[in-house]
């Protein structure tokens, strides 16, 4: 289920709202959306799965490496970004609980979201940096990549939270 909601929010990403995003700001050479779906997939993947999102999002996140790279998916680069990925927000969140800080969802628990968007704002600054430096980018791109993480860590989320309060509705009637 996750591969399948990481290549569905890649698909949404770069087919839908990229060509839009570069109609409409026309001055940002980047090759980062400045609203990644993915990367809400990839948080909130790992704050309820914790180390096994790692395994869940792999094979996602190499067929979409896959299909923009060809043959290339195995050139160094590549590996490392595929790397920091698909390890990196199960790390942050586990960095975290290790601080004493624990956002796992509990039954009964009700999710801290302003606590979930800030851990993934750390898991964005730590890929960015690390993606980044692995793919030699300017640094122009960090901060397209750090929005574009932001956004799509919170709009997929405030997607989700509509979706499920339409079905708990729903299921009432």
């Amino acid at each position: 289920m996750v591969t399948l909601c990481y290549l569905l929010a890649c698909l949404v990403a770069f087919e839908l709202l990229m060509p839009i995003q570069l109609r409409v700001f026309p001055g940002v050479e980047s090759d980062s959306s400045l609203l990644f779906l993915p990367h809400g997939v990839k948080v909130l993947a790992a704050w309820l799965l914790g180390w096994r999102a790692s395994i869940a999002l792999f094979p996602g996140v190499f067929l979409v490496f896959l299909y923009f790279s060809g043959a290339s998916v195995l050139e160094p680069p590549r590996i490392a970004a595929m790397a920091i990925a698909v390890f990196v927000p199960s790390a942050v969140f586990h960095l975290i609980k290790l601080a004493g800080w624990d956002l796992s969802p509990y039954s009964g628990r009700r999710p801290r979201w302003a606590s979930i968007m800030f851990a993934g704002f750390l898991v964005s600054v730590v890929s960015s940096v690390l993606s980044n430096l692995a793919f030699q980018s300017p640094p122009q791109d960090y901060f397209v990549y750090l929005i574009g993480d932001f956004f799509g860590l919170f709009f997929l989320s405030l997607i989700l939270m509509f979706l499920f309060r339409a079905l708990r509705k729903h299921q009432m009637r």
